[in-house]
């Protein structure tokens, strides 16, 4: 790879453990699946029956007043399945399938968690979620992507082909890891500004915060914002998965299809 002027930068980064097998072997569709089944109860589940046993677990208020987890939506699909069994659930579902989006809230709730799901075990021996806002952002910067247009999102051209390629190109530049650490402090600046240094020291310390990097790396307030904005304001444009391997390594995976909202899934906090 040629040279940039970031190698000087993150020769000051330890340089972290990249899975050893390409991760597209790991991939849980089969042919023709637009999604993965989730695997839970010894089945496999596609997105509908995954939502349809979450509207029946959300019945008991399993998710009231509050956003749940990953975690938290796995527990509850592990103990819908249980409960309905396979004919219960064939049963739910039939009544499920027929609700029109926008009819229930609690129904489109559903369908947005189980797409979730689905993005969560994309991959055998890992876990994935979506890019976060700063994540995304970040990989833009980093991209060539839009360096000569009017800093001004909502008039710039924004083909969803150029803006993906544009992300991958600029995760591909560092270390996942480190694009994360990037995207975390990009957020902090845009949502929280006083919590993130305006001023950091010219040289490089001997352990590098986050901070330091961000400034150093991202050096541009106006393309930062500019990116920020756009990615955050259009969830229409594509962003591909952040992956953690079993094992702790990190990697950039694919790029899933848009969530049942016809968006793609960007949040300002990773959710595992």
């Amino acid at each position: 790879m040629k040279p940039t002027p970031l190698t000087a930068l993150y020769a000051h980064v330890p340089a972290p453990a990249a899975p050893t097998v390409p991760l597209v072997r790991w991939e849980r569709r089969r042919a023709g699946e637009e999604f993965p089944a989730v695997v839970v109860g010894g089945g496999s589940w596609s997105r509908l029956e995954v939502a349809a046993a979450l509207f029946e677990a959300s019945a008991d208020d399993a998710f009231a007043d509050r956003v749940p987890s990953t975690d938290d939506l796995y527990a509850a699909l592990r103990a819908s399945v249980a409960e309905l069994g396979p004919a219960g659930l064939a049963e739910v579902m039939g009544v499920f399938a027929e609700f029109e989006p926008g009819e229930f809230q609690e129904a489109d709730a559903c369908h947005l968690y189980a797409y979730r799901l689905a993005l969560s075990f994309w991959y055998e021996g890992a876990r994935s979620r979506p890019m976060t806002v700063g994540e995304a952002a970040v990989a833009l910067y980093l991209s060539n992507a839009y360096r000569h247009h009017p800093i001004d999102p909502p008039r710039v051209p924004r083909a969803p082909l150029m803006v993906i390629r544009a992300i991958r190109h600029g995760a591909a530049q560092i270390p996942t890891p480190t694009l994360i650490h990037l995207g975390k402090a990009m957020t902090a600046e845009f949502t929280h500004p006083h919590l993130t240094c305006v001023t950091t020291p010219v040289t490089p310390p001997s352990h590098p915060t986050p901070d330091w990097l961000y400034r150093h790396a991202l050096p541009d307030p106006h393309r930062r914002r500019f990116c920020f904005d756009l990615l955050r304001a259009d969830g229409r444009q594509p962003s591909p998965l952040v992956v953690r391997v079993d094992g702790g390594t990190y990697a950039v995976g694919a790029t899933p299809p848009a969530g049942p909202d016809g968006t793609w899934a960007r949040t300002l906090r990773a959710r595992w």
